[in-house]
């Protein structure tokens, strides 16, 4: 037994890295198609005021745009694979330097926002669940929905009034560096990752006592009533470890979801992550770093959800990696 599991595993994860690499195929292969799809010329728009017949014919011929689409993609397929994502069209800097500068902004960002939202979330939708119909559940709900319904820049905004204006306690904008200054860091990432966190955690408190929900009513937890084993035993042991799934779903949904980008709660904070660095450059119509940056987020999906997956087999042993 103890030889085989580990094969198991293996395959589990190679049947997964193998099933990432074609989805990641086609990301890069509509990402291609889409972005030469919108219209206007990203070298005339790059160029500006510096302008002129031989410049523009010069970027093109550097950049590769003048060659057919399909040499294009072959070349930014085999580019992609060894890390070189070219050269932004705005700054002349590497894709590949740029992205990695805002990785970390981003990455602190979702991690902080995350563990906000499941502090909220976890104890709230099981209490709310197991008091189903009283006050308390109608008070959560009441308060999820709203986390639901508000604007995530109105409720970043709120923040702002309240803790840097008014009462002048945390800063509104900016970033420091986890590796800098951790206390910086903390004061700076406090407001946009309770921004994220609080949205998230609604959302998350939402699934969470719906699985509850679900499991307490199954029959196991209702046998295990039966054979008069204790409440708390009963909610631990049975009901909670049950819904660790719908758990570890929403959660990697939410954290994939701010690892893409927060792009409004960035541009309110004037966070320098990876969303606000999407809809420059899509503004700018810079096709380097446009794709650089989606292939990155596409990744990141991809990764957060391989781990989800493999915490699957781990948590609940039901299911079976194979």
């Amino acid at each position: 037994m103890t030889s085989v599991q580990p094969r198991r595993v293996t395959r589990f994860v190679a049947t997964r890295l193998l099933s990432s690499a074609v989805v990641l195929l086609g990301v890069l292969v509509v990402v291609f198609t889409l972005v030469h799809l919108v219209p206007g010329d990203p070298v005339r728009l790059a160029l500006g005021t510096r302008y002129t017949p031989e410049a523009y014919e010069a970027l093109r011929a550097a950049s590769g745009l003048d060659r057919p689409l399909y040499e294009q993609f072959g070349t930014y397929l085999l580019n992609a694979i060894t890390g070189n994502l070219g050269v932004s069209f705005r700054n002349g800097e590497p894709v590949t330097a740029t992205l990695m500068s805002r990785l970390p902004a981003t990455v602190s960002l979702a991690l902080f926002g995350v563990v906000v939202a499941l502090v909220i979330a976890v104890p709230a939708g099981i209490w709310s669940a197991l008091r189903e119909g009283r006050v308390s559940d109608i008070i959560v709900r009441t308060s999820s929905q709203f986390g639901v319904s508000i604007p995530d820049f109105w409720l970043g905004m709120i923040l702002i009034s309240v803790f840097s204006v008014t009462l002048g306690l945390l800063p509104a904008s900016g970033y420091t560096p986890l590796t800098e200054d951790p206390l910086d860091w903390l004061r700076h990432v406090a407001l946009p990752g309770l921004t994220v966190g609080l949205v998230a955690g609604a959302i998350m408190t939402r699934y969470i006592r719906a699985a509850v929900l679900e499991i307490a009513s199954s029959g196991y937890v209702r046998t295990a009533v039966s054979k008069g084993l204790a409440p708390r035993t009963i909610t631990f042991g049975h009901i909670v470890r049950g819904a660790l799934v719908p758990v570890l779903t929403i959660a990697g949904i939410q954290l994939a979801t701010i690892l893409g980008g927060v792009v409004v709660v960035e541009v309110v904070f004037a966070w320098p992550g990876l969303g606000r660095l999407v809809y420059d450059a899509v503004a700018a119509r810079d096709y380097p770093l446009i794709q650089g940056a989606i292939l990155l987020i596409a990744v990141m999906f991809i990764l957060v959800n391989l781990l989800v997956d493999i915490l699957y087999a781990v948590v609940d042993p039901r299911i079976r990696v194979s």
